[in-house]
């Protein structure tokens, strides 16, 4: 299962968002983040994502939620996401080739324009709870099944 990344930055009660451009999720608000490479450690991958995908320096990082997504229809695309919470960083989001950054009020976040799988996962990453979930996707990326683990 390959490891990837997401990071979820959060300042004055507001979320940024990225709206995928090409690939993997575009036209699907997220995160940013991405697949680990050779001789990185997931912080690394955090802080260089964080930066080629909204031009933000993340000062502060903190891993502290996992998610495994699994496709079993496409298993290459299974994945173990280290979730990290970014709120001191540098620097303005600024769109990039891949993603368009846009802050959102916590209470207005566009669930019905990201993954499905979202709006089971995310409210709780924004409250501050440890989670970790297995999610499973059918073949139209709709959430088969999930469960909690923590």
């Amino acid at each position: 299962m390959r490891k990837t990344n997401l990071g979820i930055v959060i300042k004055d009660e507001k979320i940024l968002l990225c709206m995928k451009k090409r690939w993997f999720w575009a036209g699907l608000w997220n995160s940013a983040g991405g697949k680990l490479d050779d001789c990185e450690s997931m912080e690394e991958c955090m802080i260089r994502e964080l930066k080629e995908e909204t031009n933000l320096e993340a000062k502060k990082l903190e891993m502290a939620w996992i998610l495994y997504f699994h496709f079993p229809d496409n298993p290459d695309w299974n994945n173990e996401c280290h979730v990290f919470r970014i709120n001191d960083f540098a620097w303005v989001a600024e769109e990039t080739e891949e993603m368009k950054p846009e802050w959102y009020n916590l209470d207005e976040i566009p669930y019905d324009k990201m993954w499905k799988d979202d709006p089971i996962w995310l409210p709780r990453i924004i409250a501050w709870e440890y989670i970790e979930y297995e999610l499973y996707f059918d073949k139209d990326w709709w959430v088969a099944k999930y469960v909690k683990i923590k």
